[in-house]
């Protein structure tokens, strides 16, 4: 079997560690367990490792996160990777911190790399990974926030959260979002 997981994010270091990038520090603890690293490709930064009997392709885009469905478009073409086997990785404002919540489906939720996504693949139905983020801004301060780095205190959990994270995702590789979702969404 083939998947594609994907780390939403924006590329430049100005955006290095924001929460807005929780979707690359994922995918970047996914690719060092699996031994691999990525190397610059078509639209994005790519690693390719397997998870026991799965061949796993892992994309960070370099698209800017408002066009990240362009990246994940091509890799999935490409790869030939079918829809059910692809894995979004994202920030979310509506979760607590280093709330993990895995998902078949849904909307944007506002999210303007989910939008871009649902927009080029025309649907809404494939599994995104949501990493919490909070939501500790006042009125008129989200992109402020959202582009702002972690405080002292998430930086200190985020070890655990990004290990759980990795779990979460070899455990959809190998077992299917459903078995995933049940073993992992209230775990966190």
């Amino acid at each position: 079997m083939k998947y594609l997981i994907v780390g939403l994010g924006n590329i430049g270091s100005e955006y290095l560690g924001t929460r807005h990038n929780i979707g690359f520090r994922i995918v970047n603890a996914l690719v060092e367990d699996g031994g691999a690293g990525f190397m610059e490709e078509r639209y994005g930064a790519v690693a390719r490792f397997r998870i026991k009997n799965c061949e796993v392709t892992v994309l960070k885009p370099n698209t800017f996160m408002n066009l990240s469905g362009h990246a994940v478009r091509y890799w999935m073409q490409k790869e030939n990777i079918q829809l059910e086997n692809l894995l979004v990785v994202v920030d979310d404002l509506a979760l607590p911190f280093g709330t993990l919540r895995l998902k078949p489906k849904g909307s944007d939720a506002g999210h303007n790399g989910l939008h871009n996504i649902q927009d080029l693949l025309g649907t809404q139905e494939y599994a995104r990974l949501r990493f919490g983020i909070g939501d500790d801004f006042s009125r008129g301060r989200q992109i402020e926030y959202v582009l702002g780095q972690f405080t002292s205190e998430e930086l200190s959990l985020m070890p655990e959260k990004l290990n759980l994270a990795v779990e979460i995702m070899k455990c959809f590789c190998l077992a299917g979002i459903q078995t995933a979702m049940n073993q992992y969404n209230n775990k966190s």
